[in-house]
């Protein structure tokens, strides 16, 4: 049985993963990270959330999908002892970028290190295209 898969890629490494899948109604982000397209990275960890949000929305956009269609997210950190300290900033930046209180699952994984030693966070959605 094959699946009918809509993908997006982009970056440097397109050839090699895919940002987003849709499945019917259901798309799959893959991690973003608070990296930009140069491959800059921010030293804080809330400016590498944003960095990684901003991502997701052009993923999002790709499939004519905004903000409002995440039903799960989930955030790898490297600390997440540094992440609870900074919680309130971190959630606070997060409603201004949701443009609300975000209406989704979330789970809290911390991690041994991301791909790039200078990452902090990686955020992988799941967004549903129902209205």
């Amino acid at each position: 049985m094959t699946i009918d898969k809509k993908l997006y890629r982009s970056g440097p490494y397109a050839d090699l993963f895919s940002q987003g899948v849709q499945v019917k109604e259901t798309l799959y982000l893959a991690g973003q990270v608070g990296m930009d397209q140069t491959g800059a990275i921010p030293d804080d960890l809330i400016s590498q959330m944003k960095l990684a949000y901003a991502n997701i929305k052009t993923v999002l956009a790709a499939f004519d999908a905004d903000m409002d269609n995440i039903v799960d997210e989930t955030w790898f950190v490297t600390d997440v002892k540094d992440c609870m300290t900074q919680v309130e900033a971190l959630f606070s930046e997060r409603h201004l970028i949701y443009g609300k209180a975000p209406e989704v699952a979330q789970t809290l994984v911390q991690v041994g290190a991301l791909v790039d030693p200078a990452l902090k966070i990686e955020i992988k959605c799941v967004a549903s295209l129902v209205d």
